[in-house]
Parts: C-alpha cells; sequence; structure tokens
C-alpha cells in the first residue's frame, strides 16, 4: 500500500475509533461542547498535514488527544478568557479534584445524556449524538434527514448554543432521575444504530459498523445502569437485544457487488449465532424476569419480531402469522406509517399479495416520498401480475434511495422484471415471432 493510502487508512480509522473518546474528554475538562468539537478537528487536520512526513505516530488516538488538549489551552489562553474555562485550562498544570460526574465514569456516555437532554428538541438531539458521538460529517447528517447541509449546520449550532445558555451539565442523571431521561436516550441510541446499518449518503460504506458498535455499547450501559423489573430496563433490554439480532445478520447483508441482500436471501451460515444467541438470551431472560406492569414496548416488540426472523431454519420457514401479530401490538404502542408498512410486508407472506397491496395503498400520502414505500409496491405489484406499474415504482424506489446497496439491488429487481416482461410480451405488428439469432 502506497505511504499516502495507509496515512490516509490510518487518519481514518483512528477518526472511526477515537472521534467520540476524545470529545467526551476535552468536554469533561473544559465543558465547552464547541471547544470540544472544535479543536478534536483541529487536531485531526494537523495529522493530515504531518502524518504524512513524520509517520504515523505508535499510538494515534493518544497523539489526536494531546494535540486537542494543547490546541485547546492554546485558543483559551490566547482569548485571554478569564472565570471558570481559564482556570478548567489549567487543570492539567494541578492536582485540583475533579467535579462530581454522575452514576458511571464513562465519558462517551456522559456526552451521550449531554447530547440528549431532554431541552432539546429531539431532531436535535439525534443530530448532535451523531455528530458529536457518532463523527458524522454535517453533510452526512444533513443527507440522512434528507434537508440542506446548511439548514443542518445551523440546527447544530442552535443545538450546542441551547446547552451552552441552559448550562446543561455533562453528567449522567442521578439513578434516581434515570427513568424519566432514558426514553429520550434509547430513542437516539436507536437512531444512531439505524444511521450506522442503513448508512445514507452518496458514497457511504453500506454498513458503518462504527457507529453499530458503539451505539449496541452504550446501549449496554445504559441497560445496566437501570434497576431490575422496571419498564424502563425492560425497554433497555429489548433495545440491546435488537440491536444484537440485527447486527448479527450485517455479514450477509452485503453482497461482494456492494448490494443489499435482502433478508430472505441472505446465507444463513453468515450470520453470528454468538450474537444471536446472546439477543435471544436477553429476551428469555427478560421474559422470565418479574415482568413490569406495563405492556412490552416498542423496542421489546421490535426485537421479538427479529427473533422470529433469526428462529428460522431458513426463509419459508419463518412464521408471518407470528410477525403479524407482533406488528399489530406494535401498531397499538406505536403507530406509525412505516410499522404498518412493515405490517403489510408480513401480510402479504401470510395471507397474500392481494391483502399486503390493499393495505400498503392506504400509506400513499404519508409515504410517497420513501423508497421502501415505492419498494414495497413495486414488490407487491409484480407479485399480482402488474409489471408496468411496478416498474414505474422501481424507478421512484432507485431515485429515493440514500444508500448505494440498497439501490444497486433495486435496480438488479428492476432489470430482472423488465427482461422477464420484454420476454412475456407478445411480438408487436411487424416483429417477428420467433426468437432473433442475435439474442
Amino acid at each position: 500500500m502506497p505511504v499516502t493510502s495507509a496515512v490516509d487508512e490510518a487518519i481514518a480509522r483512528t477518526h472511526r475509533e477515537e472521534w467520540a473518546r476524545i470529545v467526551a474528554g476535552l468536554m469533561r475538562r473544559y465543558g465547552d461542547l464547541d471547544l470540544a468539537e472544535e479543536t478534536a478537528a483541529e487536531a485531526f487536520a494537523k495529522a493530515v498535514e504531518r502524518w504524512p512526513a513524520d509517520g504515523v505516530p505508535p499510538n494515534p488516538g493518544g497523539w489526536i488527544t494531546t494535540t486537542a488538549h494543547r490546541a485547546a489551552i492554546d485558543r483559551l489562553r490566547r482569548e485571554a478568557r478569564r472565570g471558570e474555562l481559564h482556570r478548567e485550562a489549567r487543570m492539567l498544570e494541578d492536582d485540583s479534584p475533579a467535579e462530581p460526574i454522575g452514576a458511571v465514569e464513562d465519558d462517551r456516555l456522559r456526552l451521550v445524556f449531554t447530547c440528549c437532554h431532554p431541552a432539546l428538541p429531539m431532531e436535535a438531539r439525534v443530530a448532535l449524538t451523531l455528530r458529536i458521538v457518532g463523527g458524522l460529517t454535517v453533510a452526512e447528517i444533513a443527507r440522512a434527514f434528507l434537508v440542506q447541509e446548511t439548514t443542518m449546520g445551523q440546527r447544530i449550532s442552535r443545538a450546542k448554543a441551547r446547552i451552552k445558555a441552559a448550562r446543561i451539565p455533562y453528567r449522567v442523571p442521578e439513578r434516581e432521575d434515570l427513568p424519566g431521561r432514558v426514553d429520550g436516550v434509547l430513542t437516539v441510541l436507536y437512531l444512531v444504530f439505524n444511521e450506522g446499518y442503513l448508512a445514507s449518503g452518496e458514497g457511504a460504506e453500506p454498513i458503518r459498523r462504527d457507529l453499530t458498535g458503539e451505539a449496541i455499547r452504550l446501549a449496554r450501559l445504559v441497560r445496566d445502569l437501570l434497576p431490575e423489573a422496571s419498564a424502563e430496563r425492560a425497554e433497555a433490554t429489548g433495545l440491546l437485544a435488537l440491536m444484537l439480532l440485527t447486527e448479527a445478520r450485517a455479514g450477509a447483508r452485503v453482497s461482494a457487488d456492494g448490494e443489499l441482500v435482502r433478508l430472505d436471501e441472505q446465507d444463513r451460515a453468515a450470520w453470528d449465532r454468538a450474537v444471536i444467541e446472546e439477543g435471544l438470551a436477553l429476551l428469555a431472560d427478560q421474559a422470565s424476569a418479574d415482568a413490569p406492569a406495563d405492556a412490552p414496548g416498542r423496542y421489546q416488540l421490535l426485537a421479538a419480531i427479529n427473533a422470529v426472523h433469526v428462529s428460522a431454519a431458513d426463509a419459508p420457514d419463518t412464521d408471518w402469522s407470528r410477525i403479524v401479530t407482533l406488528y399489530a401490538r406494535l401498531e397499538r404502542v406505536d403507530p406509525s406509517p412505516m410499522v404498518t408498512l412493515n405490517r403489510a410486508i408480513a401480510v402479504s407472506e401470510a395471507h397474500s399479495p392481494q391483502a399486503g397491496l390493499r393495505v400498503v395503498e392506504d400509506l400513499v400520502d404519508v409515504l410517497g416520498d420513501h423508497h421502501a414505500f415505492h419498494a414495497t409496491r413495486a414488490e407487491l405489484l409484480q407479485r399480482v401480475g402488474r409489471p408496468t406499474e411496478a416498474l414505474a415504482e422501481y424507478d421512484r424506489a432507485i431515485a429515493l434511495a440514500g444508500n448505494a446497496a440498497v439501490a444497486a439491488h433495486l435496480r438488479r429487481s428492476r432489470d430482472g422484471l423488465a427482461e422477464t416482461a420484454a420476454a412475456q410480451r407478445p411480438p408487436q405488428e411487424g416483429e417477428p415471432s420467433w426468437p432473433s439469432s442475435t439474442s
């Protein structure tokens, strides 16, 4: 590998693996999210400048961390800032005891709770977590949210300003305060995991295992914070199980050509059985424990649906009737068009494509701009023998798909249907009724 390529790879790997830890450490020391993010970015920029000539250091993450701390101290001193921030900048030079930091000693978890504070709108919490914890660029987050980059940049800036103005503490809440805060954190972790598993944007990796892995790690920590036999712990357990059962299939989800492989087409031997067993054990332990009074929540039901899929020896053995029942329960707990769309797919498998299509048709007004709606409708139209309409729906789905692997899969499905439809089309006037010798 050329030196430049090796250095670029080292910088990219360090960014994936260390960004959240470095920003969290800077935030803990200086208490300023803008300063933490900007000096971390400055340190990576210096690595791009220096490492090609000096070589990759033995401890790349340590080099970035030290460089970022020096940049932060230099900036505070240049600005001649007085008061708390300037005192914090001198913490490297003394042994003053640290401020209390909450229920656990984990910088990244504290950072998540800061980014997910209820004082921020939910869309700002997700965007800020993806930027600060996940290390995504503003452009990547904007593509995920289908908004302009400038709009997303302003949203993130306002969120950071709100944290500073409201003096939102950088800490995990005390245990007695966790139940009221955990639902928002679980929502954000789920969305971060999905962004890693369904990475959006042109040129994005099909699956970002750094994001999915970090979401799983943080979900474990959140679950361990919560009291046994509580509804909150049950939901945290459900989310962790859901992530594990999904992550276990990641190795079979994308082909060598970079194309999405549908669940029913995946090589189940490539699934990570150890991770599946861990996810199933979590659900079994939850079912056998003292169950909370509340009915199963969103994540427990989603995990149960995934458990049905991974427990089937092969696709034809899938218990689709059970999945239809679980989606119907999920619609009552967490009604949303996407849940209904997934129920339609299950209905088409358990009953008939016509029955599934009837459910899908009612969603056009709310999901007409989402590729999954058009992809599902295309497949069902194909199955009920309406190829012309199905081809048009595939075209819409391809145009809306934000993930290259998904788009590649849709193009293959569309091209296969087009070939089949052309082969079945009766000869037109003037065309020979026998195959061409060159076909």
